[in-house]
C-alpha cells in the first residue's frame, strides 16, 4: 500500500466552465477510511458541487472510492459531506452564491502541511458559449507562443 506524497486532485473543467471570482480553502468532515482512500488517490471532484443547507455548506457528488481494507467500517462513495469554514466566510459565500448566475465549485482536493485534507472552493459565474471560445483561442495562442520560444 504505497501512499502518494502529494495529493492534488484537481477539477480541470472548473476553469473552462466558470469565471472564478473568489477562492476559499475549506476543511472537510470525513471518516478515517475516506482519508486513507484520498491519500491513495481514489477520489474525484469533477462532477461535485457545493450548496447551502440552512447555515451550513455541503458538497454533493464528490466521489471518494471505497478503501479495500476497510471491512464493515467502509464509507459510502457519494455521500453528502460537510465543509468547514469560519462563520464570516460562510456568510460571504452565502451572499455571493445567492446572486444570479453564481455557484460554488470545488477546484482542488489536497493535504495541508499538518496532514489535514482540505478542499479549495471558488465562487464562479457560468461562462457563455462565446466566453468558452475565447478561452480556447487564448489557450491556443499561448501554446503557439511557447512552441516558438
Amino acid at each position: 500500500m504505497a501512499l502518494k506524497k502529494d495529493i492534488h486532485i484537481v477539477n480541470k473543467k472548473a476553469g473552462f466552465e466558470y469565471i472564478l471570482l473568489q477562492k476559499y480553502v475549506a476543511g472537510i468532515q470525513i471518516t478515517g477510511t475516506e482519508v486513507k482512500s484520498i491519500r491513495l488517490g481514489n477520489a474525484g471532484i469533477s462532477d461535485a458541487f457545493c450548496f447551502f443547507k440552512g447555515d451550513e455548506l455541503f458538497i454533493r457528488g464528490m466521489n471518494i472510492g471505497t478503501f479495500k481494507q476497510g471491512s464493515h467500517f467502509n464509507h459510502e462513495p457519494f455521500r453528502l459531506r460537510k465543509l468547514l469554514l469560519r462563520k464570516k466566510e460562510l456568510n460571504k459565500l452565502k451572499t455571493k452564491a445567492a446572486e444570479k448566475g453564481n455557484s460554488i465549485i470545488p477546484l482542488k482536493l489536497f493535504e495541508s502541511d499538518r496532514g489535514f485534507i482540505k478542499l479549495e472552493i471558488a465562487v464562479g459565474q457560468g461562462k457563455k458559449a462565446f466566453d468558452k471560445r475565447e478561452s480556447i483561442k487564448e489557450r491556443d495562442v499561448e501554446r503557439s507562443l511557447r512552441r516558438t520560444e
